[in-house]
């Protein structure tokens, strides 16, 4: 044959891998759902962490032939993963960077999926006294005043960002031994301070699955609109992946009224109060 036809084919070959997208080894999932004939790559955090995302997974892949690979990422990860179509969507709480993605036409299909809150739990004693601070950014001042200890997740990841925009509506720079950056999720996160005796930003659906397991962290402060924490789903464009058009329809299914149900009433039967609220619920505070 030909080593010119040869050479041809390989790189043929060669580009057809990349326009595919992301090959999913199993080694680089956290999990895998399914052992269908169609794998998808989705990229979460706290969704994945608490099993929403298998609850999610088993329910569409039972109608789709199809596998979930799971990979554990926090926002700006799962958002970076989906720019460099190593996975075909994700599930993020990052409003403004979700609608840059968008804008710059590398994520599609942006759909509201729902939502939960943060809160700010810390000692019982509260050190920096913010149980009775009128907004989430006096208690962040009161922290900072205090030189209470104070852990961040440092991570880029959307509690990141949010931690980081009520810095800024406080107007103070968070600096010193106070402020400790763990470069860890959420729940790691939310361990060491409970250990340490510190303050900490945790979505609520993190508390409620891992209050039992703490001792020393009590809520301090929620309840303020600025901390109410909506999830959208994101795929990458059309046809940017072999995966993109099984993962349109998995969006889809998020939004339909069975997969609102899931999300809704996932963690009732263990926790006796649901992990997350549903679309309809996310709406009035979607920005």
């Amino acid at each position: 044959m030909n080593r010119n036809w040869i050479y041809a084919g390989l790189m043929a070959a060669g580009l057809a891998l990349l326009v595919a997208g992301p090959c999913l080894a199993a080694d680089e999932c956290t999990e895998i759902y399914g052992a269908g004939g169609t794998k998808i790559g989705l990229a979460t955090g706290s969704p994945g962490s608490l099993g929403l995302v298998k609850a999610l997974a088993e329910a569409f892949n039972a109608k789709n032939n199809s596998a979930i690979c799971w990979r554990k990422a926090g926002s700006g990860a799962s958002l970076t993963l989906l720019r460099d179509k190593k996975v075909d969507l994700v599930m993020v709480h990052a409003p403004a960077a979700e609608k840059k993605a968008v804008e710059e036409g590398w994520a599609a299909d942006r759909t509201l999926i729902g939502s939960n809150e943060f809160y700010i739990v810390g000692p019982k004693e509260d050190p920096a006294n913010i149980s009775d601070a009128k907004t989430v950014a006096e208690a962040y001042k009161r922290i900072a005043a205090a030189r209470a200890k104070f852990f961040s997740r440092g991570d880029n990841s959307g509690t990141h960002k949010k931690e980081k925009e009520i810095w800024e509506k406080a107007a103070v720079t968070p600096e010193g031994a106070w402020y400790i950056v763990t470069k860890d999720f959420m729940t790691a996160t939310l361990r060491r301070a409970d250990k340490e005796k510190g303050y900490f930003m945790t979505d609520s659906s993190t508390w409620i699955a891992e209050k039992k397991h703490l001792s020393g962290l009590v809520i301090l402060f929620k309840g303020d609109p600025f901390l109410v924490n909506t999830y959208h789903a994101l795929t990458v464009p059309p046809g940017a992946t072999q995966g993109s058009k099984l993962a349109s329809e998995f969006v889809k299914f998020l939004a339909s009224e069975e997969g609102q149900r899931i999300v809704r009433d996932y963690g009732k039967d263990k926790h006796g109060e649901g992990l997350y609220n549903d679309a309809q619920y996310a709406q009035k505070y979607d920005k």
